[in-house]
């Protein structure tokens, strides 16, 4: 029911100059504004691979095979990007379908060259970890696959990637970069939180000293 509102992404602007373009872009560029009267979409998704309970990860502590255990973990952070990246695939090409006659290969999936971004909470283009809260609201991904958030809005289990589908052709990565006091101040007032609450959530960000 496009009248009911699932979730508000509440999203930052770039503030660091690319070397080839004069711009500074927002995931909410990349969505047909209100005003043009155009329906658009935005997907969500979370997936991840649970080696903690599978078994294998007691047998090796059994072991004291410290070295198989990394190497464990390593390959299941490795098959959750790689079902996170196949899944894109699948809803480009048939569930939702936008980009349904894409031909790409290996090299192309390599450099991300295709049509939509998969930007997850957190990284630079949205450095908002505490997105996920919502995000994990809607998809019911506890409930659903199992995935739960820490309070630091780590994803359990470890190997695990979560985020949003962008279908825009011009849809591309970004960092946010460092912000000044007016962005956070835009930001707290959006997502109804104190400017001290924002400040922490994005110390990284902040290009200037917190009070």
């Amino acid at each position: 029911d496009s009248s009911q509102i699932a979730m508000v992404i509440h999203n930052l602007r770039q503030q660091t100059v690319g070397k080839k373009e004069n711009l500074f872009y927002c995931l909410s560029d990349f969505v047909a504004p209100v005003a043009t009267g155009k329906q658009d979409w935005i997907g969500a998704f979370a997936v991840a691979i649970d080696c903690e309970n599978s078994g294998i990860l007691k047998s090796l502590h059994d072991q004291k095979d410290d070295y198989g255990i990394i190497m464990i973990k390593a390959l299941a952070d490795r098959l959750a990007e790689a079902y996170a990246e196949y899944l894109h695939w699948q809803v480009r090409r048939k569930f939702w379908g936008y980009s349904a006659n894409e031909k790409s290969d290996s090299a192309d999936f390599i450099s991300e060259n295709y049509q939509g971004i998969r930007p997850a909470p957190g990284y630079p283009a949205c450095p908002d970890h505490s997105q996920k809260v919502d995000l994990f609201n809607l998809l019911d991904a506890k409930n659903e696959i199992g995935i739960k958030l820490t309070e630091n809005y780590a994803m359990l289990p470890t190997a695990a990637v979560s985020g949003w589908y962008f279908s825009h052709p011009d849809a591309r990565y970004f960092s946010v970069g460092k912000i000044d006091r007016d962005q956070i101040v835009d930001y707290a007032e959006r997502k109804g939180e104190s400017i001290e609450v924002i400040e922490k959530l994005l110390e990284p960000n902040l290009a200037y000293e917190r009070g």
